[in-house]
């Protein structure tokens, strides 16, 4: 039997279909299709009308992706808002080393007092050299750490499904 297809985008699934689809699609593509439908969720019902595990999801997605393309520092400037989640939300999917990581890279931004969008966002703007490429270390290690979050990630939707509505 081949390699499993990649699922091209989420299209209108619910949670239990988009489960269904592991063995048959690629894990990776079908976690991307949950951001994608949490992503069109949160348009309707705002962040507050997402669950907890819904915002999981998308941190750990965020994450992801942004890490793995740019580093740290491109999550910090381009997904911010899942700054303050990342760490609580890589342990409750059962990553604890890459949580440890992230924390380390969280406290080489220097914040003192609330992680917030506003804190984050005001030292991202100020970042030196320096701090590039302290953040740029934690880039290496995770990708020796992390490596794929995808299947811890799939494992949490479907202990949490009855949470992680798709329409709505």
């Amino acid at each position: 039997m081949g390699e499993p297809k990649w699922l091209d985008e989420y299209s209108g699934q619910t949670t239990e279909e988009l489960i269904a689809l592991e063995g048959k699609c690629r894990t990776d593509s079908i976690v991307v299709a949950f951001e994608q439908a949490l992503d069109q969720k949160e348009a309707r019902v705002g962040r507050e009308g997402l669950t907890e595990e819904e915002r999981i999801v998308q941190a750990i997605e965020a994450l992801e992706r942004e890490v793995n393309n740019g580093g740290y520092d491109q999550f910090f400037i381009n997904t911010k808002e899942y700054a303050p989640l990342a760490v609580a939300a890589l342990n409750r999917i059962g990553c604890a080393k890459a949580a440890k990581l992230t924390q380390e890279a969280i406290d080489l931004l220097g914040i003192e007092g609330p992680l917030t969008v506003e804190t984050v966002e005001r030292v991202m703007e100020e970042a030196d050299e320096a701090l590039e490429e302290r953040l740029g270390e934690c880039d290496e290690r995770y990708y020796q750490v992390a490596g794929d979050l995808a299947g811890p990630l799939l494992e949490f939707i479907k202990r949490h499904s009855d949470k992680i509505t798709l329409k709505g």
